[in-house]
């Protein structure tokens, strides 16, 4: 970002999402300075700069939400909207790197680049650079790729990093021989809280949403939309809690038999209720 003029003898900039000042004047001139000046705390030009950076954060992590949500949800995105947004940073900040699927579901290639005429640059299982141009893509849940232990050591292999979390998600996959009317899940039933808010501060910290006695989440597999939810506690309960069942309820709100949730949500569920799970009290000692 450019230097800006801000009072007598300084410029101003963000720098890696803060606000630095620079002299421009003496011997100093033109050497970015350790720390903000007095005189340009209050500057209301800094003050801007700082209400830009904070909507920039705001922005990448929206971008990042997004991506996470039609990662989960399995949607077809318009190749001609990831060529878009490719221009902005936050925007190509969520999608590099990540795993996406053309036309044919059984290639899998990392999205490296988005090209102005209309074509995704990725790297295919084979390390070769390819280049798509189908009219949606997938980014698909990891819980669907076929050998994603080689997809992961692949990927490590080229030093990818991504900024949503994919290939490195961790899944959970549904048993065989589930009972035929079962519709809950009690693995991570009875961790332990101080009290609810502290249960419900950790779903709303992890991401998830907190609606009456349930941390959910929702996910959209399988062609439907489909809700996953753990009992957190009755609101406004001030005592010690403990996590419930982890449930599946559909668009309607009826319970979804475990044997009928699909992939990609039984894996979101379980991983939501273990996540909160993990946060419980440890207890030390004899007793433990």
């Amino acid at each position: 970002m450019a230097w800006l003029a801000a009072g007598e003898g300084y410029e101003i900039a963000l720098v890696e999402g803060r606000v630095a000042a620079r002299s421009v004047t003496g011997r100093s001139a033109g050497r970015q300075l350790k720390t903000l000046p007095k005189a340009l705390k209050d500057h209301p030009e800094v003050d801007r700069l700082r209400r830009l950076s904070a909507w920039l954060d705001r922005h990448a992590a929206a971008c990042v939400a997004q991506v996470d949500g039609w990662m989960v949800s399995s949607l077809p995105v318009p190749t001609e909207l990831l060529v878009r947004v490719w221009r902005d940073e936050a925007w190509r900040s969520a999608l590099r790197d990540l795993a996406v699927v053309g036309d044919d579901p059984d290639e899998v290639g990392f999205l490296r680049d988005a090209t102005d005429s209309g074509e995704l640059k990725v790297v295919d299982l084979d390390g070769e650079t390819v280049r798509l141009s189908p009219r949606t893509v997938t980014l698909p849940h990891p819980v669907l790729l076929p050998d994603l232990d080689d997809v992961r050591d692949f990927a490590a292999e080229l030093g990818l990093v991504q900024q949503v979390e994919q290939i490195h998600r961790a899944t959970w996959h549904k048993p065989a021989g589930l009972a035929a009317h079962a519709t809950e899940v009690r693995d991570y039933a009875g961790g332990v809280f101080p009290t609810r808010f502290s249960l419900a501060a950790r779903a709303t910290g992890l991401g998830y949403r907190v609606s009456g006695g349930y941390a959910t989440c929702k996910v959209r597999d399988t062609g439907r939309g489909t809700e996953a939810a753990v009992w957190i506690g009755e609101p406004y309960y001030e005592e010690q809690t403990t996590t419930g069942s982890l449930t599946w309820h559909d668009e309607d709100g009826r319970a979804v038999r475990l044997a009928e949730v699909g992939p990609v949500a039984w894996s979101e569920g379980m991983r939501m209720a273990a996540a909160l799970h993990a946060g419980r009290t440890i207890e030390e000692g004899g007793n433990a």
